[in-house]
């Protein structure tokens, strides 16, 4: 006779559901509860049990704890990269950042910036998510997007590093205030994760530290 299938939702090999982990990147990244919501397109229900629950998993205080927790799934190209040996990532480290990899801007209207960066000045398309669209700019990424109906009056830097995560401790060491822990942003189709953590500067002006980590191969 076969067995029965245990009721409820399968176990997960990880600290955290597939689910709240992408519940909490967003919330590393700073958005609110509804914009989560209307980013994964559930309940702000779901959203607030999410947030709770890996709260409650690990072991943290509130919110703005999780925003500053540093872990990464088990299974994450990041996670395993980061399994250097000490000698390694002392050999690899510099002590400082890379280049400028994106810059992002925002914009009124993403097709008609699309359009004018693409065909006007002639930038290499990349990609476009929805209301994000990605040129190339001699091996700068330029990132644009529509948020809100006022387009913001700076640009942000987006610093390219090896090993985001030694980086965002090294920076943390050196007193640089960071907005939230490094968090992945999105997994391409190839498995190549995009990693980025927020900090600002002496004027609160916003930088960034970006990171790509790629499936073993």
């Amino acid at each position: 006779m076969p067995s029965k299938r245990p009721r409820g939702r399968p176990r997960h090999d990880d600290v955290l559901t597939p689910a709240e982990w992408r519940v909490v990147n967003f919330v590393r990244h700073g958005l609110s509860n509804g914009a989560i919501a209307k980013r994964r397109g559930i309940s702000l229900d779901a959203v607030k049990f999410h947030v709770e629950n890996a709260i409650a998993k690990l072991g943290l205080a509130d919110r703005r704890a999780l925003k500053q927790w540093p872990g990464a799934p088990r299974d994450s190209a990041l996670r395993r990269a980061a399994k250097r040996t000490e000698t390694q990532m002392m050999a690899t480290s510099t002590g400082r950042l890379g280049p400028i990899g994106q810059i992002s801007r925002s914009v009124l209207d993403i097709k008609k910036a699309e359009a004018w960066y693409g065909e006007v000045l002639g930038l290499r398309h990349l990609y476009t998510f929805g209301n994000l669209a990605f040129f190339d700019c001699g091996g700068t990424r330029l990132f644009l997007s529509a948020e809100s109906d006022v387009a913001a009056p700076e640009s942000i830097l987006y610093f390219r590093v090896d090993d985001i995560a030694e980086k965002h401790a090294e920076l943390v060491a050196r007193g640089v205030e960071f907005k939230g822990a490094p968090h992945m942003i999105h997994r391409h189709a190839d498995g190549t994760e995009e990693w980025m953590a927020f900090f600002v500067d002496p004027d609160g002006r916003p930088l960034a530290l970006m990171s790509q980590a790629k499936p073993a191969t």
